[in-house]
C-alpha cells in the first residue's frame, strides 16, 4: 500500500496552480508599494515593507467589506502611471511563477486609474505589456504562466457600458473576460443591464462579484438576469442549501457548472465566513458544486496560492485530491480556448499532481 503524499508547503508549492479570482491592485509587493509610494510623495501607514504587509493584513481583517476595500487606497495612487502599472503588472505573473501558479486571470478596474491623464485604452495597453514583459520572463525562468486579464466595472459609477466596450476591443490582445466588483449592498448587477446585453451580443465572457457580502439575491440577478458564467466569490450560495440539500438557486449554479471563484482568507477577513476550517468551501466541493480556489489580494490577505492551499490541508482536512479538483475546475472554467485549457490540464497539470502521488481518477 502507498502512503499518502506529505503536503507540507514546499510540496505544495511545487504543484501546479490555477487562480482565476485575483485582483492586480490588492497583489503588489510591499517593497514596491513603498518605493513607489514615495516617489510619488504619498503617505502610507508603514514605510518598512514587513510593517506595511503587516498593517494590510490587520486592516483588512476587520471583518467589513467596505473597509477591507478602502486599503487600496494606497496602491491605487501608485498604479496611475505607466511606470508604476509597467513595473505591477510584471512583478505580477513573476510572483504567480515563483508560487507555482501556471495559470491566472487578474483583474483590476481601468477606471481607477486615470489620475496622472492616462486614457481608459492606454492603461489597459500598459498593463497588458507589463504582464507579456512578466510572462517573458518567466518562461525564461522555466517557469511559464499563461494571464489573462478581467476588466472590472465598478458597480457604484457608470463607465459599465464603456468598459464592457474596451473589454472587446481588447480580446486579441490579452483580455479574456468582464467583471463588476465593489461593495454589493445596495448596487445590484442589474444596475448594468447595457453592459452586459453587449457582452453576451459580442460572445464575451462575464464573471461577476456576487454572494459575497450580500445573499442569494445578489447571486441570482448575476446568473439569471447577467447571465454570469461565474461567480466571484459566491460563498453566501450557501443560504440557498438547508444541511446538504440545494435549493432551486444553488442547484441551478451547480448543475450548470457555474464556477464559484472561492476565496478562503478573505472570506474570513471580510466575515463572510467565520474560520478556515468552518469555510463552506469544503460542503460546496462535497456537494459537487465547480469550487475554484482563489487569493483575491494578495497583499492584503498576506497570501498566497500556496498559503491558501497550505490552510485547507491542516485546517480543513483536504488531501491532495481536493487540490487537483479545484485546479482541475479552475481551468475547466478559465475564459481562455478549450484547446489551451485542455492542454494545460492534459499536460501541465495532471502530471504535476502524479509526480506529486495523486493516482485517482479525473474528476467531473
Amino acid at each position: 500500500m502507498t502512503a499518502a503524499p506529505t503536503l507540507d508547503a514546499g510540496t505544495i508549492r511545487r504543484l501546479p496552480k490555477a487562480v482565476l479570482h485575483d485582483h492586480l491592485d490588492g497583489g503588489l509587493r510591499p517593497a514596491t508599494l513603498v518605493e513607489l509610494a514615495e516617489a510619488a510623495g504619498h503617505p502610507l501607514p508603514h514605510t518598512d515593507p514587513a510593517g506595511l504587509g503587516a498593517w494590510y493584513v490587520e486592516a483588512a481583517s476587520s471583518g467589513d467589506l467596505v473597509r477591507y476595500i478602502a486599503t487600496f487606497e494606497h496602491t491605487l495612487a501608485v498604479m496611475q502611471t505607466r511606470e508604476g502599472l509597467l513595473r505591477i503588472a510584471e512583478e505580477y505573473v513573476l510572483d504567480l511563477a515563483a508560487d507555482g501558479v501556471v495559470y491566472a486571470e487578474v483583474r483590476y478596474a481601468p477606471e481607477l486609474h486615470l489620475r496622472a491623464g492616462l486614457t481608459l485604452a492606454e492603461v489597459v495597453e500598459t498593463v497588458q505589456e507589463g504582464l507579456a514583459a512578466g510572462m517573458a520572463r518567466a518562461a525564461e525562468a522555466g517557469t511559464p504562466v499563461r494571464v489573462g486579464t478581467l476588466l472590472c466595472a465598478m458597480r457604484m459609477t457608470f463607465l459599465s457600458r464603456e468598459i464592457a466596450a474596451l473589454t472587446v476591443a481588447f480580446r486579441d490582445a490579452g483580455v479574456v473576460g468582464f467583471d463588476i466588483a465593489g461593495a454589493e449592498d445596495g448596487f445590484p448587477p442589474s444596475d448594468h443591464l447595457a453592459a452586459f446585453d453587449h457582452l453576451h451580443r459580442e460572445n464575451m465572457p462575464v464573471t461577476i462579484h456576487a454572494g459575497e457580502a450580500f445573499g442569494v439575491p445578489s447571486i441570482w440577478e448575476a446568473v439569471q438576469l447577467c447571465g454570469a458564467q461565474r461567480i466571484g466569490h459566491g460563498v453566501r450560495i450557501t443560504d440557498d442549501i438547508a444541511g446538504t440539500k440545494p435549493g432551486p438557486l444553488a442547484s441551478w449554479v451547480r448543475d450548470h457548472r457555474i464556477a464559484l471563484e472561492i476565496c478562503p482568507t478573505s472570506n474570513v477577513q471580510t466575515g463572510a465566513a467565520a474560520s478556515i476550517a468552518e469555510h463552506p468551501i469544503t460542503l460546496l466541493l462535497d456537494l459537487g458544486f465547480r469550487v475554484t480556489l482563489n487569493t483575491d489580494n494578495r497583499l492584503v490577505s498576506g497570501t498566497s496560492m500556496t498559503r491558501e492551499m497550505s490552510l485547507l490541508v491542516n485546517e480543513a482536512g483536504w488531501t491532495l485530491d481536493h487540490l487537483r479538483t479545484v485546479t482541475v475546475n479552475a481551468l475547466k472554467s478559465a475564459f481562455i480556448p478549450f484547446p489551451e485549457r485542455n492542454a494545460l490540464i492534459s499536460d501541465v497539470v495532471l502530471p504535476g499532481y502524479a509526480a506529486a502521488g495523486f493516482s485517482g481518477a479525473p474528476t467531473a
